[in-house]
């Protein structure tokens, strides 16, 4: 379902990514990081609701950096990188802006708690992937990648829920670190063996 909604995203944006060939890649993917910052600081100045509009516009442009570089034959190693870095900051800033706003309180836990908790999976979903690939496994599974987490943030903003939106990020995340943990555990354990 997920894949179908992604798919039917990239094949709306394609002529539109084709047509930019004047800006770099890169200058996409820094566009879209700044915007997610801007979000970050709305949220902590409680600002939800456009938090919520500049962290959707922001992944827009996190969409259509990948996009450009594929369709204009500009794709890059160093291109990559920097997209997962900025990824990263992105994903972390926009939690911590939230907690800094007290909008991920949950009694009985301290106000700050589900947002760490948030942070620290996110930051591990991510990780686990690499760490994956760099052992000679794809890890690309599991229901919270960023795209989803975001998705989920911008719909608590626009509902007013960021408390509970950052709870499901959370739980998501980690769903997804043991789910990768266990996908990574089979494919080493049990490597495809080569027909003789």
């Amino acid at each position: 379902m997920l894949e179908d909604i992604k798919g039917f995203i990239r094949d709306a944006l394609r002529p539109l990514a084709k047509s930019i060939t004047e800006i770099n890649p890169n200058t996409i993917t820094i566009l879209g990081l700044l915007l997610s910052l801007v979000s970050a600081i709305l949220f902590a100045e409680k600002e939800i609701f456009t938090a919520g509009a500049f962290l959707l516009a922001g992944g827009f442009f996190d969409v259509l950096d990948g996009l450009v570089a594929r369709e204009n034959n500009r794709t890059t190693k160093f291109g990559g990188f920097l997209d997962s870095v900025s990824d990263r900051f992105a994903d972390a800033a926009v939690i911590i802006g939230a907690m800094y706003g007290g909008l991920t309180a949950f009694s009985p836990f301290p106000y700050w708690f589900i947002g760490a908790l948030a942070v620290v999976g996110s930051l591990m979903v991510s990780y686990t992937r690499a760490r994956a690939e760099a052992a000679g496994a794809d890890a690309s599974v599991g229901v919270g990648e960023r795209g989803v987490r975001m998705l989920i943030i911008v719909i608590g903003a626009f509902v007013a829920e960021v408390n509970w939106a950052i709870l499901l990020v959370a739980i998501i995340s980690f769903i997804t670190v043991f789910q990768r943990i266990a996908h990574v555990r089979k494919i080493l354990k049990d490597p495809i063996r080569p027909r003789i």
